[in-house]
């Protein structure tokens, strides 16, 4: 009897088995969790710059008004408000320690309140008092005077403090133009007590007196004497010129203060 055949042929493939799915790994980093206590640092470095750019915007209007710059209220804050453009009520104002510039027994006095820093009363140097000194100081009509008002920063006091050791060797309107005429950004180390020590050399002055009187504040106190009797006289602006007593505050154009004055010594005839 024949043999029976294998019911699977030889040439048939061998069956496939299904190769096993890849496996994917996946690493998912775990976020760090922001400490509780850095919440009001974050909120209070918002309310900061809140607040510079609030000061910004504010600083930015004034330079496009060309008004003047306007000071912070007693509680440090910037006050609001525009600068008054127009002559207001006299207001009895006292001229100062500082030296008169013109003649002394004039029957109009001028009186400035300014900080070196401000770039109002930079304004007003140039486009204001030059012309006035010609037409008026110079010509004997008027009194002008100084008064410190500093209220920018460290370098406004410094400047105003140096510019009184200026004073102790007569050189204080030469020290005045000269900070004027080198003003930069405020509280950028240009009126560091460095720099006034070099501007006080670059004008001849004694460096070793004015040095010393600069690192002491010597007239610390006298500088804010001006700085409260400007408050009680109403400033809240520089610069802020009194006309006999008649304030105008910013820097107007220079006929304003030419039509103040020209009243004031027709009333003073």
């Amino acid at each position: 009897m024949p043999s029976k055949k294998s019911s699977v042929s030889e040439s048939q493939p061998a069956p496939q088995v299904a190769a096993a799915p890849k496996k994917t790994i996946s690493f998912t980093l775990p976020r760090p969790a922001m400490p509780k206590s850095w919440t009001p640092v974050l909120m209070g470095l918002l309310l900061v710059a809140s607040f510079l750019l609030g000061m910004l915007f504010t600083k930015v209007q004034y330079m496009q008004s060309g008004s003047g710059y306007v000071a912070p209220s007693a509680a440090g804050q910037q006050a609001a408000g525009q600068p008054t453009l127009a002559p207001g009520k006299p207001v009895d104002v006292a001229a100062g320690v500082l030296p008169v510039m013109g003649n002394k027994d004039a029957k109009v006095k001028v009186i400035e309140f300014a900080d070196f820093q401000c770039p109002f009363c930079e304004q007003w140097f140039k486009t204001v008092e030059a012309p006035m000194i010609a037409d008026y100081v110079k010509t004997g009509k008027i009194a002008f005077y100084w008064r410190d008002y500093p209220f920018l920063g460290t370098e406004s006091t410094d400047s105003a403090n140096a510019a009184r050791c200026a004073n102790e060797q007569g050189k204080f309107w030469d020290y005045h133009d000269y900070l004027y005429n080198n003003q930069g950004q405020e509280n950028s180390g240009t009126f560091s007590k460095d720099n006034l020590k070099k501007f006080a050399a670059t004008l001849g002055l004694d460096t070793a007196k004015f040095n010393d009187c600069v690192d002491n504040g010597k007239y610390s106190k006298d500088v804010a004497t001006d700085l409260s009797d400007g408050q009680k006289a109403g400033v809240n602006g520089t610069p802020t010129v009194f006309i006999n007593g008649v304030p105008v505050v910013g820097a107007q154009p220079y006929d304003q203060f030419k039509s103040a004055i020209d009243a004031a010594l027709a009333a003073a005839k």
